[in-house]
């Protein structure tokens, strides 16, 4: 087990995350401080999609907000349970591959920080930590899914907010969202250094054109769309 600090614009948190789960890095905290411009405050109604080690829903639920958190990982959702236990917040956390768990709900805000890196290999792995971040040869694999689910659940006026590397094409996830009817853009940007994940694959990326030979960051983006 180990502990991660989640800092940022916010009183810092402190959380568990049990092996295999995804600790909170960059990513996380870029789109904390997304979720930080939104409206939120009691009778918001909030999901979080691939919740992970819950930050992002403790992160909502401290401004009241009403949360619900979703993993298809079991040790996930035990991680975000018992991160809600040690914060004394109280959060839904419930195993859902996506939204296949919560027929006919609806939600003002939808966050997500889906598995995104691209890998040599198309199939999206059914278990192993590998399914936090790998995301079929592309990285959309889990992007596309909620493109297309997400714009159904928000209630009008409802927003989604999703992270993901620019690796995997924002443009086409604006796209996509734009096509669903909502009004999308890319809301932040930010450098950071590779990660593990992507170092250890960089001959790959290189070879597959998604990589600059030089490049020793990437590009996060967070889309914001909004249901008019």
């Amino acid at each position: 087990m180990s502990a991660e600090v989640i800092g940022g614009t916010t009183r810092p948190d402190r959380l568990v995350t049990l092996p295999g789960v995804y600790a909170p890095q960059h990513d996380t905290r870029l789109l904390m401080e997304a979720v930080d411009r939104e409206e939120i405050g009691p009778g918001t109604e909030v999901l979080d999609l691939g919740t992970g080690s819950g930050a992002l829903a403790l992160h909502a639920a401290r401004r009241s907000a009403s949360v619900t958190a979703v993993d298809v990982a079991r040790r996930a959702v035990l991680t975000a349970r018992l991160n809600a236990l040690l914060s004394g917040r109280r959060i839904s956390v419930r195993r859902s591959d996506l939204l296949s768990a919560l027929p006919g709900r609806f939600y003002d805000l939808v966050v997500a920080n889906p598995p995104y890196v691209p890998s040599p290999v198309d199939e999206v792995p059914g278990r192993g930590p590998e399914r936090a971040w790998d995301a079929g040869c592309d990285g959309r694999a889990v992007l596309d899914r909620i493109c297309d689910a997400a714009p159904a659940v928000l209630r009008p006026g409802g927003r989604l907010l999703m992270v993901h590397s620019a690796l995997c094409d924002s443009d086409t996830t604006v796209r996509r969202l734009a096509d669903a009817g909502l009004d999308a853009r890319v809301s932040d940007r930010a450098r950071v250094p590779l990660g593990p994940v992507l170092r250890s694959r960089l001959r790959w990326l290189r070879e597959a054109g998604l990589m600059p030979g030089p490049a020793t960051t990437e590009e996060l983006v967070v889309i914001r769309a909004e249901h008019p």
